[in-house]
């Protein structure tokens, strides 16, 4: 995928979580810069939605990223129907919050299948093509994959699974001349966010983060953000750009962190008992349209 005025125009580019939210964003800014997109999601009717809105050629798959025989029949119907892919976000998510003693088991374990091994699936499908057409994946993290946050256990696990996923996979990959970056991003204007901002125990948890980063970004703005990374190949982005400093001090975050929470969980327990949110968004009956759920 060689560097151009335009190096997304005739590309195929793939972007799971593509019915709502980032995802569809996404497939929009791809799609404006010249590039066929293919939408893959749970949601077929959403999912039609956004494709029917996009300029240019696109097609859509109602596929779970988990299940790697779906994976594997969307990735040979895309390769037949648009062509191999050049590019691929793997940026389907869904997130939980509540306490991990009382958190209801398969909950939590989708949100770790659908974050982190939903990742390797996209991967292992579309690597073939990334490696014909010397391209590049790149994989939605988070600011939960540099710092951990109480009561959200499951997604901040499954953010710093991905974020080690990529570092290993683009040292596996790069003498195949495959790019792999890594998308951290805040607080994006989803329905996750807005879902989290009705449970206590996530209003809370944004309500005590510094001013900067309890701030909510605008989709299209995130997005514009991500595909400019992608063509430019680039090995990270951070949006906002200040979350790049927090590399620099993400071994001093965890004792700061439940300093924190040793002092404030009482209190806010106190006046409002936590309680599991059960999986957020309206992606919660499956695995999501769209990132960023909360950050951590």
């Amino acid at each position: 995928m060689p560097v151009s005025g335009k190096p997304l125009h005739g590309r195929v580019a793939v972007v799971t979580g593509a019915a709502r939210g980032l995802g569809a964003a996404l497939a929009r800014t791809l799609a404006e810069r010249g590039a066929k997109v293919a939408l893959l999601g749970r949601d077929e009717r959403t999912l039609d939605l956004v494709r029917d809105d996009l300029p240019g050629t696109s097609a859509c798959w109602e596929v779970d990223v988990t299940d790697d025989r779906g994976m594997h029949r969307a990735g040979a119907e895309i390769r037949a129907r648009l062509g191999p892919p050049s590019v691929v976000v793997a940026n389907a998510g869904v997130a939980e919050g509540g306490p991990f003693a009382e958190s209801d088991p398969g909950v939590w374990r989708r949100v770790v299948e659908v974050n982190l091994i939903g990742s390797a699936a996209t991967a292992r499908t579309f690597l073939p093509d990334l490696f014909a057409t010397r391209g590049y994946f790149l994989q939605v993290a988070s600011l939960a994959s540099i710092g951990a946050a109480p009561m959200m256990s499951a997604y901040c696990a499954s953010k710093a699974g991905v974020e080690s996923f990529a570092h290993a996979l683009r040292a596996e990959v790069a003498h195949r001349h495959v790019g792999v970056g890594i998308a951290y991003i805040n607080w994006t204007d989803t329905d996750m966010v807005r879902d989290a901002d009705e449970h206590a125990v996530l209003r809370e948890l944004r309500a005590h983060m510094p001013p900067p980063a309890r701030k909510v970004h605008p989709t299209a703005h995130v997005a514009d953000r991500l595909v400019t990374a992608v063509e430019r190949r680039r090995p990270s982005v951070y949006v906002p750009g200040w979350l790049r400093s927090t590399q620099l001090v993400r071994a001093a975050m965890p004792p700061v962190v439940t300093w924190l929470s040793r002092r404030e969980l009482p209190r806010l327990a106190a006046s409002e008992p936590f309680a599991a949110t059960g999986l957020l968004g309206r992606g919660r009956a499956g695995q999501g349209g769209g990132e960023k759920a909360p950050p951590g």
